[in-house]
């Protein structure tokens, strides 16, 4: 990347759902935080955006946004149509973000928003990904921890490249941005995703707080579901592995075939009738069926990687003035291309 120009821009998308015990005192944080950083002369930061999505909230959260808004003049919030998860959330506030640089990180500020100094400064320092990554995972339970060592070195056995204990605290530049925005796949899995763009990567450590207020909204059926997304989004192996064990059984079905026979024609008194007539076919369809099934199973997960194209968000208004990007009230987001339309402020 060029060096970056002094002062520059900076957009944080933080995603919100069911957040209203947590943002009144998370919010002014963060903005009072980067208020200090535009005011530090030996920071390059010369203005910042605040956007905080709301992701189908049940509860106050909108209300609260509003407020925050009009409170603030850095904060904007965007309502989405409906809860469409995490990741989605996190995208919408990425298509919205027009600065030089772009920071994400959740609303529960579990992640150390100290780091964004280090962060801020490896982006000045020339790197385009600077990537937050836990210390250490003391604060888990033990279960936590194995959980997630053992998925990390599936990952590293399936051939997926993933940056070990990072979650979605992380910055951006502009080209890294848009190369991320020109991807089109419905499915997301940004942790996994953002590495495998290519660009110049910082990774700073960090220790993980507890969370201020409100409960954790990653339930142990979401944390599974983000599991398996970030399998099936990057690899093809657990096809490829069904279609091995199709050949592995239809290659013991053959040895069997051979035994089967040896048996019938040479100790044909001590075999019962019709034994060989039953389990042969059993054993060799069998083999058949997994390794057929194994063999469309590699060509239809191409395809659904590739032609889903349902919209990933919808932006049903925000806070401020201006139009979404598109100019239209309501928007259905599959970006067609690597940039996003620069919005007033």
């Amino acid at each position: 990347m060029t060096w970056p120009a002094t002062p520059y821009r900076a957009d944080i998308v933080v995603p919100c759902y069911n957040e209203e015990d947590a943002l009144p005192e998370t919010a002014p944080v963060i903005v009072d935080f980067f208020t200090g950083l535009v005011a530090d002369p030996g920071c390059g930061l010369g203005a910042f955006r605040l956007i905080l999505i709301n992701d189908g909230s049940q509860d106050a959260t909108w209300s609260i946004i509003s407020e925050l808004a009009q409170r603030y003049p850095e904060i904007e919030g965007v309502m989405l149509s409906r809860n469409f998860g995490h990741q989605n959330a996190m995208l919408a506030g990425l298509s919205v973000a027009d600065a030089d640089v772009v920071l994400t990180m959740d609303a529960d500020l579990q992640d150390d928003i100290a780091a964004v100094k280090a962060m801020l400064a490896a982006y000045e320092a020339g790197s385009d990904l600077a990537l937050g990554v836990r210390s250490d995972r003391t604060t888990d339970s033990a279960g936590k921890q194995g959980a997630a060592n053992a998925y990390y070195r599936l990952l590293s056995l399936l051939g997926v490249r993933i940056i070990r204990n990072h979650a979605d605290f992380r910055l951006m530049s502009r080209p890294a941005l848009d190369a991320l925005l020109s991807y089109r796949e419905v499915n997301l899995f940004l942790r996994g995703l953002i590495p495998t763009l290519g660009f110049s990567v910082a990774l700073v450590p960090y220790a993980r707080k507890p969370r201020l207020q409100g409960e954790t909204k990653y339930t142990l059926r979401k944390m599974i579901r983000l599991a398996v997304d970030g399998v099936t989004s990057f690899s093809i192996m657990p096809l490829r592995l069904i279609a091995l064990l199709g050949a592995a059984i239809f290659a013991g079905t053959m040895i069997a075939a051979l035994y089967f026979l040896w048996v019938t024609f040479a100790h044909s008194a001590d075999v019962v009738p019709g034994w060989a007539s039953t389990a042969l076919p059993m054993l060799f369809l069998g083999g058949m069926q997994l390794l057929s099934i194994g063999i469309l199973g590699e060509y239809v997960g191409k395809i659904y990687l590739e032609t889903k194209r349902r919209p990933r968000f919808i932006i049903h208004k925000t806070t401020s003035d201006a139009p979404p990007p598109d100019g239209r009230d309501m928007i259905s987001v599959n970006p067609p291309s690597a940039s996003v339309p620069a919005r007033s402020r």
